[in-house]
């Protein structure tokens, strides 16, 4: 892989303490958060523009309504105060939160989206940074997602989820590669 763009946007997509909520479900990927932070810790080091997007949710007593413990971020993820932060009310970051215009007055062409739910904010995010024109790498393995039960009632695990949703992105919208070699070609 080539060099990743020296002002590549590390996009971290809803690291917030209502992921861990139990009522969510089992989960996959139970090292997504060292790789995510791993991936941060680069960026920072290299200065790069790291973008922190924050869930509130419209649908009260959902564990990210306004105001509730489970919308504040997860501490070993919180933004420091010169990194952005962009708060949506949909999965995708870049339905009306400016997130499309604050990466283009500032020339970013590449992103590394990170975070969860894989199958949802991360996949619509993606997806529309790949229909925008961005290129788009996710990191597989410093993403999540949980098991989910289909319209027919049958339980997938989160690893099927995580895979299938990975793969539509890889069909059109991203590059799907791991941490180790994202950081090799930052």
């Amino acid at each position: 892989m080539e060099p990743l763009a020296t002002n590549a946007a590390l996009v971290i997509i809803d690291m917030q303490q209502g992921m861990n909520h139990p009522k969510l479900g089992r989960r996959n990927n139970a090292k997504a958060e060292l790789h995510m932070q791993q991936l941060l810790g680069a960026w920072r080091q290299s200065q790069r523009p790291v973008v922190h997007v924050r869930h509130m949710s419209r649908t009260p007593g959902s564990v990210f309504w306004p105001g509730q413990p489970g919308c504040e971020f997860q501490e070993a993820l919180a933004p420091l105060t010169h990194e952005q932060v962009l708060e949506k009310n949909v999965p995708d970051a870049f339905a009306v939160t400016g997130l499309e215009r604050w990466l283009q007055i500032r020339a970013i062409r590449q992103l590394v989206i990170v975070g969860v739910i894989t199958n949802n904010s991360v996949e619509s995010t993606a997806r529309s940074a790949g229909n925008l024109g961005f290129d788009v790498i996710v990191a597989a393995d410093a993403c999540y997602t949980f098991d989910q039960t289909d319209l027919s009632g049958r339980l997938w695990p989160a690893e099927d989820v995580h895979a299938l949703s990975l793969s539509n992105l890889a069909m059109d919208y991203a590059r799907v590669m791991d941490t180790l070699d994202i950081l090799a070609a930052a």
